[in-house]
C-alpha cells in the first residue's frame, strides 16, 4: 500500500480537472420519461430521439432521453451472443456485485402511488428492499480506479465497489492504449492494475486486497467488518474471477482506437449485471473515461434515477459532451462505436 499524491498530469487532466468534471457531470440536467419502473433488458434501437410525454409518476420533473424506450426483459438479438456469454460471468462469481451491503430482501413500503423505486407492488402496496449502505461513510468526490475489464483482480475490486454502493472515476487501461496504462506506470512505478487513487485523503495503492481492505475500512462498515467470502484475499476467489471472464476471451482487455472525450461519461449499472458489462468492454477498450454510478440491489440511487427519468432500468449512459442518454446496451454500444470509435469493433 502506498499513501502519497498522485499527479495527473497529461495525458490525464489534473486533479483539479477531475473534480470540475465530476461536478459537471454531476449537473447533467436530463429530465424524466417513462412512469413503468423498469429493469435491465434490450430492445431494438434508433437513431431518432424520443421525447417521452410527460406522465405522472410522483417527481416534479419531466423525462427526455435519446433513442428507444427501454424495454423489460428484452433482448436484442444484435447483443444476444454477448449478453448470454455475461451471464456465465455471473453465475461463476456466484453473483457477485449483484447485492448492496446488508441487502435484506424485500418488504411492504407505501402505497403503490409513492414516488421512488420500487420492485414491484403487490394488494397496493410497493415492495421495497432494505440495505446497510446508507449508513456508511461516503466519499466526497468519487474514488478513482485505474483497471481493465479482462483483469479478475480488477473485477473484484469492481465487485467490491458495487457491494458498497461506491460511484466511482474510471479511467480504463487496456493493452496498448495510449493515455492512462502509461500514466499509472509513470507515476506509480509500475503498470499494475488495479491501482486506486483516493482524492479525499490524498490515497495511492496498488493490490487487490489491499485496495478492498481500505474501501471497507474507509467507506464501508469499518475495518473489523468481515469481508464476503467471494471478495476474500483467498486464491480460489482469484482463480474463480479469472475463469468468469473466460466466456469473453478478453474482451474489454485490448485498445481500440478512439478518440478522448473531454468530459467523463456517466455510466449507471452494477458489475453483476450481464446487459452492464457488456458496455462496460465498450468503454474500456474505447477508453473512455466514464464515472460509475453504481446501483445494485438496494442502491438508494435506484430512486434517484427514478426521480431523474421516472423509471429505473440500467444500463443507462448519460454524456455530458454531447447532452445525449441512452438506455438499452445494444443503443449505448451502437453510440460509443459512432460517436468515438475510430474503427468498427468487433460485434463478436
Amino acid at each position: 500500500m502506498m499513501s502519497r499524491t498522485l499527479s495527473l498530469s497529461a495525458p490525464a487532466p489534473a486533479r483539479g480537472a477531475l473534480r470540475s468534471r465530476w461536478s459537471v457531470s454531476r449537473r447533467m440536467q436530463h429530465q424524466c420519461a417513462s412512469s413503468t419502473p423498469g429493469s435491465r433488458g434490450e430492445s431494438s434501437s434508433t437513431e431518432q430521439t424520443s421525447v417521452v410525454e410527460e406522465k405522472d409518476v410522483g417527481v416534479q420533473s419531466v423525462g427526455k432521453y435519446d433513442g428507444d424506450a427501454p424495454k423489460r426483459f428484452a433482448l436484442d438479438n444484435r447483443v444476444a451472443g454477448r449478453v448470454v456469454a455475461s451471464s456465465v460471468t455471473l453465475a461463476l462469481r456466484l453473483g457477485s456485485g449483484a447485492l448492496t451491503a446488508g441487502w435484506s430482501g424485500f418488504g411492504l413500503g407505501e402505497g403503490a402511488d409513492a414516488s421512488g423505486y420500487t420492485f414491484a407492488t403487490v394488494a397496493n402496496r410497493r415492495i421495497t428492499e432494505k440495505t446497510d449502505v446508507t449508513s456508511f461513510p461516503r466519499p466526497e468526490q468519487p474514488i478513482i480506479l485505474y483497471e481493465f475489464e479482462g483483469c479478475p483482480f480488477c473485477k473484484k475490486v469492481r465487485e467490491a465497489c458495487s457491494y458498497l454502493d461506491l460511484d466511482v472515476l474510471y479511467y480504463p487501461c487496456p493493452r496498448g492504449s495510449p493515455n492512462y496504462r502509461p500514466l499509472v506506470g509513470k507515476e506509480g512505478g509500475k503498470e499494475q492494475f488495479p491501482y486506486l487513487v483516493d482524492p479525499n485523503v490524498d490515497m495511492a495503492m496498488y493490490e487487490s486486497d489491499d485496495i478492498i481492505r481500505y474501501l471497507f475500512k474507509t467507506y464501508g462498515p469499518g475495518e473489523d467488518a468481515e469481508i464476503p467470502a467471494i471478495l476474500s484475499s483467498s486464491p480460489l476467489n482469484a482463480i474463480s474471477a479469472g475463469l468468469s471472464l473466460l466466456p469473453r476471451m478478453g474482451a474489454g482487455s485490448t485498445y481500440t482506437s478512439a478518440k478522448k472525450p473531454e468530459q467523463p461519461l456517466v455510466y449507471w449499472g452494477y458489475e453483476a449485471s450481464p446487459f452492464c458489462k457488456i458496455v462496460r468492454e465498450v468503454l474500456c477498450e474505447l477508453e473512455l473515461p466514464h464515472v460509475m454510478k453504481n446501483c445494485a440491489r438496494g442502491s438508494p440511487k435506484r430512486d434517484e434515477m427514478v426521480e431523474k427519468y421516472g423509471l429505473f432500468q440500467v444500463p443507462l449512459l448519460e454524456d455530458p459532451n454531447t447532452g445525449k442518454a441512452f438506455f438499452e446496451s445494444a443503443q449505448i454500444i451502437e453510440y460509443l462505436e459512432k460517436e468515438y470509435s475510430l474503427r468498427t469493433i468487433d460485434a463478436a
